[in-house]
């Protein structure tokens, strides 16, 4: 019963450092689940626009309808977890199909599953979209539906006087999911980047899902490992249609008595009273209260989440050379772990305690209000439209990936009345009949060289210097003079602009928009977890991944609907209603009132144990009068037996 599961002691783990070993187990978990998760995602949106061939606007959209699903499933998690099954068994059985999901999501990257004519393009692309859809769908089913346990089962760990440690374990915990994030969001870009393939040799996407399905496995196993030092608790049947029908009749029976001659109760869920027990109504009140305080905060997530979209899609028209060093524009969302590696020590062990050496009372609800605040100022992106100009109508499709390497691409027009032999680099293009036109060669941007060679053995090298992403077609005259330079005698149309504005400027922004993050949500986890009922703290947990759900819906809203035609327009919408959200919900801080859930669950939990204590004293008293009365009523009857006897006798 629930009385029974409240006073229950908790298991005692071993410890280290005042910590219990079983958490490590849980940290290690949850660092190789989000290297899975993030790692996928990092690559997410360009394998769309690349490999499945969508447009921009096409590739967000299901993005973020991807994403949604994997912050909606996580109320059928906690609904598992604390009816059923309990934290520890629909974590394992949820990794399985997670870790399913990814391996289906890199076979679907594997190009020459349909390539059977060998050319490179897959014949079959709605066979590719299909068996992706399905992989995304039980990636999101997986991650979705662990998310709400692996925190809580994490707080469960600790007895109740280790509120602090409680409180830094969150903090690890964070830093955990970073530190998987940033790892993957640097080593599945390069993964992406490398060449596979059997008959043709392309971007790697299945090596890019493949890792982070074998990562995946493991966090599978290491959690299973720690199964014998756990505490679990049980489930304690199922709590959340408890709720809906607690809340259901609190509104029906509500809806009866609007009568003025009613007198009013303090809380609309009182009008419950009549038919479920005290514990369970404060405990809907507790959860409630903060689900209310939750419906502001989709909008932070609408714009946070966008760093996997839109900013992507945004750095792929950027300039990646960063002195020498080239980054891809998946590689930019390694800044947001980065800066949360060092931005979550520097919070816990200086500014919060140097907030609070300063006498002032920086609440969990304060610190969500300025992490909003911090995060707007962040979503003021600069923006350059990209600019494709083509002169030719002829254009290979191929020249599109240009923007997602930074690589460059050349290729030859003959106008010569003789073949020719080109050379780029190292790389031989080989023979261009006259009047034919060569496919695009990958360059390397900066200063680059060619060498046209006739039959004749007679040469000339023309140099060029290629700007980063850009794409050109050279047109070789049929008056070419062949000896040393000839690049004045070439002329080179340009195809693809070149990306002029530096990657370095998102980074102003991940830095507002992560600092806000940090104070955001972290603070996030442990506020749900301390405000949360003992029977519902997945269920809470679930809530709170639930407003990322709907801020990537928010986004969808935004994507299709709106008829903004600059991205800057758009970007300075988000923010403007974040600034109103921001408001909206510092007033409905202001007002919220702290509790302690065990406290109130222990006083109800008491309160109605005295009551069944004096039924059962009541019941037993009017039994015993009952039995008291059989035994006069029998003493009465064999009087009167002896009585009738008597006469008889006398007779």
């Amino acid at each position: 019963s629930a009385d029974k599961e409240l006073k229950k002691p908790k298991k005692k783990s071993p410890k280290v450092c005042g910590y219990p070993i079983s958490i490590f187990f849980i940290v290690i978990n949850e660092f190789c689940e989000r290297f899975s998760y993030y790692g996928m995602r990092a690559v997410l949106v360009l394998y769309f626009k690349y490999f499945l061939r969508w447009d921009d606007d096409f590739a967000t959209t299901i993005y973020h309808t991807f994403v949604a699903l994997c912050y909606l499933t996580p109320i059928l998690g906690a609904i598992i977890a604390d009816s059923w099954l309990g934290k520890f068994k629909t974590i394992v059985y949820l990794s399985i199909v997670y870790t399913l999901g990814q391996v289906v999501l890199a076979v679907s990257a594997i190009h020459d599953i349909t390539d059977t004519n060998k050319d490179g393009t897959p014949d079959n692309m709605t066979f590719h979209v299909a068996l992706s859809m399905v992989g995304l769908l039980l990636i999101a089913l997986g991650t979705g539906g662990i998310k709400p346990c692996v925190a809580a089962f994490g707080g469960d760990q600790f007895e109740d006087h280790q509120e602090k440690q409680r409180g830094t374990f969150f903090s690890i915990f964070y830093l955990s999911i970073n530190a998987g994030s940033l790892l993957s969001t640097i080593i599945t870009p390069i993964l992406r980047g490398q060449e596979c393939g059997i008959h043709t040799q392309q971007q790697c996407y299945p090596l890019a899902f493949g890792v982070p399905a074998a990562l995946m496995a493991v966090a599978l196993i290491v959690f299973i490992v720690g199964n014998g030092m756990y505490h679990k608790t049980a489930p304690q049947g199922n709590i959340m249609v408890k709720v809906t029908k607690c809340i259901g009749f609190a509104i029906k029976n509500r809806f009866r008595h609007r009568s003025s001659q009613y007198p009013k109760r303090e809380h609309w869920m009182d009008w419950a009273d009549e038919k479920y027990d005290k514990l369970l109504i404060a405990q809907v009140k507790m959860v409630l209260k903060v689900l209310f305080l939750y419906i502001p905060l989709p909008m932070f997530w609408a714009l946070f989440d966008q760093q996997g979209s839109r900013w992507t899609l945004q750095a792929t028209t950027m300039d990646g050379d960063f002195g020498g060093l080239t980054i891809q524009p998946d590689q930019m969302q390694t800044v947001n772990p980065i800066l949360i590696l060092i931005l979550v020590p520097i919070m816990d062990s200086l500014i919060y305690p140097l907030i609070s050496k300063c006498k002032l009372n920086f609440t969990p609800l304060r610190r969500i209000t300025v992490g909003i605040n911090s995060s707007t100022c962040g979503f003021l992106p600069s923006y350059r439209k990209p600019c494709l100009s083509f002169h030719l109508t002829v254009r290979c499709k191929s020249s599109l990936s240009t923007r997602s390497t930074g690589m460059c691409r050349s290729r030859f027009f003959n106008g010569f009345d003789t073949a020719l032999n080109v050379t780029v680099g190292d790389k031989e293009i080989g023979y261009i009949l006259p009047n034919n036109m060569s496919e695009y060669t990958s360059v390397k941007h900066g200063d680059a060289g060619y060498w046209i060679r006739n039959d004749a053995g007679l040469e000339c090298f023309v140099k060029q210097e290629l700007g980063f992403g850009s794409s050109y077609t050279l047109l070789i005259p049929p008056t070419l003079t062949f000896g040393g330079k000839c690049s004045e005698g070439i002329q080179k149309i340009l195809d693809i602009e070149p990306n002029t504005i530096s990657m370095a400027w998102q980074i102003p922004q991940y830095f507002l928009l992560t600092a806000g993050e940090v104070v955001f949500s972290v603070t996030g986890l442990e506020f749900s977890y301390s405000q949360a009922p003992s029977n519902m703290k997945a269920v809470l947990q679930a809530g709170w991944l639930l407003t990322v759900a709907f801020g990537n819906i928010i986004v969808l809203i935004v994507a299709e609907a709106a008829t903004l035609e600059d991205q800057w327009a758009e970007y300075i919408l988000f923010a403007a209603l974040l600034v109103l959200v921001c408001i909206i919900f510092a007033i409905m801080a202001y007002f919220y009132t702290y509790i302690d859930p065990a406290k109130i669950e222990a006083h109800f939990a008491n309160t109605e144990y005295g009551e069944k204590e004096r039924k059962k004293s009541l019941e037993m008293a009017k039994k015993a009068s009952f039995q008291h009365q059989d035994e006069d009523k029998k003493g009465s009857d064999s009087s009167s037996d002896e009585e009738e006897e008597s006469k008889q006798s006398k007779m």
